[in-house]
């Protein structure tokens, strides 16, 4: 009998306990409140880092491992574990944040759906993990179809409001029909080349139109779960209507996954004709550029925050379609690093933004959006929340020495490494959108600290200890790993190696 490999213990463990999770709220409903369900939840994600670090220290001593169980093949290699540890980390934090966040209010709806808040989450986590790991298409549009469901879920968690289930539906319609497109291109290859294994795609594909249209097929349907332009119109709404825990987890993870899904879909097809790394960075340049103007528009911070993950996917676009295009290990280190660091920032900006939110509207049983001028004065009565929140999006706008400088100078260097004219005006705009930013983000951090706070901040309910918890960790690692870039090289140099090694380098 074959023994299980570690890593599966990180998909494992949260799959059984999601259903266990469930039924515990239903078994402590005399318990008010009712906190079975949350730590459940806590201990689950907590036990899951015993084999993400035995995994990690596997994975740079020796590389990647496979195991297969009948026709479906799992692999642990630096791409996997890059989107294991974003999911963890982050998900962590986030079950952390949402004891009080979730119990806010004299509405007791959350209160009542606990149970199935968290067993959503934590299976939505497993399933990322199973996603990153999975080395044949039809399971990766599974693992995929299944996060898809379950952060369906809990995007539209608040339904009894209008606004959460037509954002819901919005993103389940799209997310439908990016599936569907997938489902397609994965059937388009199994015709062409016999088989769904991803390295046995690599060897015999041949370049024809066929694989061509599969390879779009993959990049649109994947695409709209990783907001490329336009495919990216549920980003929006989804955000801002979600828990603020699920809107970190949705812009700090899941269009990651949907990154690293669609670069899983594309590696079988590395070999044809069309020039997939050149798409990247062409979807890289929209990115930035229209994330940047949309976010420039907006007057709720939840959507502002929506719209400028859109610019930052393209950072990582670019990163990645120059490591992919000219074989450099930088670009896709670079990549990596951005993409790990956006979890850190965007978690953070979210999770501040929603403790403003707690404080200002949701202890008041109000589900009004958190805008930029409920945000005036907060400096004075929520010192932590909005130094958090400054750090968050001065280091999303790429001021130095934050982490969110570090890898887009990665990503700059590596595409002037390359020394083509084309990339190199790339990263010249790339750099000037980095700027264009700052346009939006500095004007929250002035209100923050300039502005006399308003009636709303001076009434504000006190923000719970346990919330600020999360913010200090992220804060913390935002600067620390500013500072100190190298202390993440055991992260993205297996998955830069990864990334290169599955396209064929």
């Amino acid at each position: 009998m074959m023994e299980t490999p570690i890593f599966l213990w990180m998909i494992i463990l949260p799959l059984l306990a999601a259903p266990l999770i469930y039924l515990s709220g239903h078994f402590a409903e005399k318990l008010q409140p009712r906190k079975l369900p949350y730590w459940l939840a806590l201990l689950t994600l907590l036990g899951s880092w015993i084999p993400f670090g035995i995994t990690a220290a596997q994975v740079n001593q020796s590389g990647s491992s496979i195991y297969t169980l009948g026709g479906i093949s799992l692999q642990m290699d630096g791409l996997a574990l890059v989107l294991a540890a974003v999911s963890l980390g982050l998900g962590t934090l986030v079950v952390i944040y949402s004891g009080p966040y979730m119990t806010a209010g004299k509405d007791s709806a959350s209160d009542e759906n606990q149970e199935k808040y968290y067993a959503l989450l934590v299976a939505m986590i497993a399933v990322m993990i199973g996603l990153g790991c999975t080395a044949d298409l039809f399971n990766l549009w599974i693992w995929f179809e299944t996060m898809a469901i379950s952060s369906y879920l809990l995007v539209a968690f608040y339904r009894e409001q209008t606004s959460a289930l037509e954002a819901g539906v919005k993103y389940l319609v799209q997310s439908a029909a990016g599936s569907v497109l997938v489902l397609i291109g994965i059937s388009l290859v199994l015709t062409e080349t016999g088989t769904l294994d991803l390295a046995e795609i690599q060897a015999v594909a041949a370049s024809s139109s066929l694989m061509i249209v599969a390879g779009a097929l993959f990049v649109i349907g994947f695409g709209v779960k990783a907001a490329l332009v336009p495919l990216h119109t549920w980003l929006p709404d989804a955000h801002s209507q979600a828990p603020s825990g699920i809107s970190a987890m949705l812009s700090g993870v899941v269009i990651e996954a949907g990154l690293i899904a669609m670069l899983r879909a594309l590696s079988g097809l590395a070999f044809i004709e069309a020039s997939w790394p050149a798409l990247l960075m062409v979807f890289g340049a929209l990115n930035m550029l229209l994330g940047n103007l949309m976010a420039l528009r907006q007057t709720q911070i939840k959507r502002l925050l929506a719209y400028s993950s859109l610019a930052h996917v393209g950072y990582m676009l670019i990163g990645l379609g120059v490591a992919l295009y000219f074989g450099n290990l930088n670009g896709a280190q670079g990549g990596f690093f951005h993409l790990f660091n956006h979890m850190l920032m965007k978690g953070l900006a979210f999770l501040a933004a929603g403790a403003l939110l707690y404080a200002l509207h949701l202890s008041r049983n109000s589900h009004a959006p958190l805008t930029k001028d409920d945000l005036a004065g907060a400096a004075t009565r929520y010192p932590l929340v909005a130094l958090t929140f400054s750090l968050a999006v001065l280091a999303l706008g790429g001021l130095p020495p934050l982490a969110g400088f570090m890898s887009k100078w990665q990503i700059f260097v590596s595409g002037f490494q390359v020394e083509n004219f084309w990339i190199g005006a790339l990263v010249i705009f790339a750099a000037l959108n980095s700027v264009l930013s700052l346009a939006y983000y500095a004007p929250l951090v002035n209100a923050l600290y300039r502005m006399e706070p308003s009636a709303r901040v001076r009434e504000g309910a006190l923000v719970p200890k346990v919330m600020q918890l999360p913010l200090a960790i992220l804060a913390l690692a935002v600067v620390v790993i500013g500072l100190w870039p190298a202390l993440m090289n055991w992260l993205t140099v297996p998955a830069g190696a990864a990334l290169l090694k599955v396209f064929g380098y």
